[in-house]
């Protein structure tokens, strides 16, 4: 295992190297994407540490290696937090560890809260990386107003380490608030739930989690407590027909997100899990032409109904039934028919990946495969 500890050390490895590598940060996330042929890791564990926190600009950097919960830690002492809610593989996945703020990059890790405040991407502002030749990449930098060339911070977001590695980044932050609810509708089919998902955020009320498992359909909404409480009673009246209840405890709250963020219901089953970026309307359709394939599946549904957990029984690939669904399909975990993990991509955005990973690693010594 290779752990440098220095932005130095890391340049002089890969402009040495001479065969592939596997990329870790905390190593909880090893089994995303397509295998990589790596006989050496490489790990980012050893470039850690908050370099900046200035709560009144709301800015963080901080060392690519660093442990989420150490982040998550200290924004919580200023009252702050990272405003795309990233989620914890480690119970879905079954692996061990802790999660690095790199990795969560690295796999553009977003949460429930995207819907308002946009994906891990949309709050990165800066990074510095060292890509496959060694040499030392800085874009972006501590404010949200840039303009210095191409827009890498936005590229290494969701690159599974095979442009470059990073060893900074650059976040804009958002002040916790002050209350949390979570309006819950009992009782409803997957279809009126996400009906009911899509009404309450073409409302005005400001909602920031919409969610549908178990027949239970979920919504937040976050802010000073007097609007809050204001937007609970208008949501309700959305939904005068319904068995409604509402949670404001701001613990509970939170372990209802974070069981959803983190798709635990699905956590405990041996079952192919695979998840799906379309359409909000899509879901039922998808369930209904699974159930007329004859396939038994269940669904967590996120972001409105955009993000949808499928768990599926071993041995099947699924995009074979879902040809006439627009959207992405990624195998999150299991073996899935033996599909490749990661989305299929057409022509056009295939030639554009293998361009620039031409450009960054001409040696394909990083993560080679996990995308392709």
């Amino acid at each position: 295992m290779i752990a440098p500890t220095t932005e130095a050390e890391l340049s002089d490895f890969l402009s040495e190297a001479s065969e592939p590598v596997r990329i870790v940060g905390g190593g909880t996330r090893q089994n995303l994407g397509n295998s990589v042929k790596a006989k050496k890791k490489l790990t980012t564990a050893g470039l850690t540490g908050i370099t900046l926190l200035e709560p009144a600009a709301l800015t963080l950097v901080v060392r690519s290696g660093t442990p989420l919960k150490e982040v998550q830690k200290a924004l919580n002492e200023v009252n702050q937090q990272l405003p795309f809610e990233p989620m914890d593989h480690c119970d879905l996945l079954g692996s061990t560890g802790e999660t690095t703020i790199g990795g969560v990059v690295a796999c553009n890790i977003s949460g429930s809260r995207r819907i308002q405040t946009g994906a891990c991407r949309d709050s990165l502002i800066g990074v510095r990386f060292v890509d496959g030749m060694g040499t030392i990449v800085k874009n972006g930098g501590r404010v949200m107003k840039n303009v210095t060339g191409y827009d890498l911070v936005k590229l290494m977001a969701g690159s599974y380490g095979t442009l470059g590695v990073m060893t900074e980044l650059s976040f804009k932050l958002l002040p916790k608030p002050e209350a949390t609810a979570s309006i819950k509708l009992h009782g409803l089919s997957d279809e009126d739930g996400i009906a009911a998902l899509c009404k309450a955020l073409g409302s005005p009320n400001d909602v920031n989690g919409a969610a549908h498992l178990n027949n239970e359909t979920l919504i937040r909404i976050e802010g000073f407590s007097g609007s809050v409480e204001f937007r609970i009673e208008a949501l309700k009246k959305l939904f005068p027909n319904f068995e409604i209840s509402v949670e404001t405890n701001s613990e509970k709250n939170k372990e209802i997100w974070n069981s959803i963020g983190n798709v635990s219901v699905f956590s405990k089953t041996t079952t192919s899990i695979w998840r799906l970026s379309v359409k909000p309307t899509s879901g039922p359709k998808i369930m209904d032409t699974l159930l007329k394939a004859g396939i038994k599946a269940d669904a967590q549904y996120d972001w409105g109904g955009g993000l949808v957990y499928l768990s599926v029984p071993e041995n099947i690939d699924i995009r074979n039934h879902l040809s006439n669904i627009q959207g992405h399909i990624t195998l999150v975990r299991g073996n899935g028919g033996g599909a490749d993990a990661m989305p299929v991509q057409n022509s056009l955005i295939k030639e554009i990946e293998e361009g620039l990973r031409k450009k960054f690693d001409p040696r394909k010594i990083l993560n080679s495969g996990i995308m392709a």
